[in-house]
């Protein structure tokens, strides 16, 4: 037997068992758990993947049908009970130079191509050699991450519309003064109170949707004049259809298509690969991370797979792609979600929030 069949047939094994509990007792408790733990995550991922999208320059729902595909494949799927994944800041930053340069339905192709990578490495099992990764790595890529997503809050703090896209992340734009400025670093306080004095109260909610919660109905009730998330870009849009990013004419949202031959190849492959391997470095870091806090061994190549298939169908929905979100996944973690239940709602919440938009109900965006 080649060795390419006995990879795949100890993958295959890896996949034999499902247990959407993931060991856990699924009591009444528990599911208000994930339940309330799913509505957290989904809250805080909506407006990233808007914003992820906004950074890799597509239209907001490319960004949002990649959280909700990605999101449910993974969570059926996945090598790790209790991780989110979506679209994210490490993949949109190499994006959009492609999207720049050919278009989106490129993207499309490129995030294709990207998935068959992933899968081809999870079968071969080569996702194991992340074990060989020193733990100081670990905490740099961790901590640098979090300076990264820090960074990246600080156009929110300047005057909406000033900020320019130019093709390698976003840059200029006016700060805000006055009683904006104030205002808006008022609130920011208020959340991060809620969210680190509420575990010491009660724990029968989680902290970070009890701070997006509160404040949100501070806001609303007193008209605070803030940006909201509906602000970045419409969002109103219905569920991802099949699409197939290869031909020729016009494709969504009124960008070329790309051809089914080899010069579209060259086009997309090194951009594939990068991307391939980006996702699977993050995606595999932060499995041997929530494994390291919720004291369980994950499936690196099961999760290689999962991140593969995931992307692969996002590419013929429409989506920009992912990988595994080390932000949402500690929001998840620290907000009790431990089973495949609760990363199953998380989608759900995404299409929900999709549907409200398509009908015109969300007043506050």
């Amino acid at each position: 037997m080649s060795r390419f069949s006995l990879a795949a047939s100890a993958v295959r094994r890896s996949f034999a068992v499902f247990d959407i509990s993931a060991g856990e007792v699924m009591n009444v408790g528990r599911i208000r758990i994930e339940l309330l733990a799913g509505l957290t995550v989904a809250l805080a991922l909506v407006p990233e993947a808007v914003a992820f999208a906004f950074v890799a320059g597509v239209h907001p729902l490319v960004g949002l049908y990649a959280a909700f595909i990605v999101g449910l494949v993974t969570a059926l799927i996945g090598g790790r009970p209790g991780m989110i994944s979506g679209a994210t800041g490490a993949l949109a930053v190499v994006m959009v130079a492609l999207v720049a340069r050919h278009g989106v339905e490129y993207l499309f192709a490129t995030v294709v191509l990207m998935g068959l990578i992933q899968v081809f490495v999870g079968i071969m099992r080569w996702a194991k050699f992340i074990r060989l990764v020193p733990h100081p790595v670990m905490l740099g890529f961790v901590n640098g991450l979090a300076i990264v997503i820090f960074l990246a809050q600080m156009s929110q703090f300047k005057v909406p519309g000033t900020v320019v896209n130019t093709g390698h992340g976003m840059s200029g734009g006016e700060w805000l003064s006055g009683i904006p400025m104030i205002t808006m670093l008022a609130l920011v306080a208020l959340t991060m109170a809620i969210v680190w004095l509420m575990p010491k109260a009660t724990k029968i909610i989680p902290a970070p949707l009890a701070g997006i919660g509160i404040v949100a109905i501070l806001v609303i009730a007193f008209g605070i004049d803030v940006p909201r998330v509906g602000d970045l870009e419409s969002i109103k849009g219905g569920l991802p259809s099949f699409h197939n990013p290869f031909g020729s004419g016009t494709g969504l949202y009124g960008t070329a298509m790309a051809p089914f031959k080899l010069e579209t190849f060259y086009i997309i492959a090194p951009y594939a690969g990068i991307l391939a391997a980006i996702g699977l470095i993050e995606s595999l870091l932060t499995l041997n991370l929530v494994g390291d806090m919720t004291n369980k061994r994950g499936g690196a190549s099961q999760e290689s797979i999962a991140q593969g298939i995931a992307n692969t169908i996002t590419g013929f929905f429409g989506g920009m792609g992912g990988c595994a979100m080390i932000g949402q996944s500690m929001i998840n973690v620290k907000s009790g979600g431990r089973t495949r239940l609760q990363v199953l709602l998380l989608p759900c919440f995404c299409c929900c929030l999709l549907w409200l938009r398509r009908l015109g109900l969300n007043k506050y965006h």
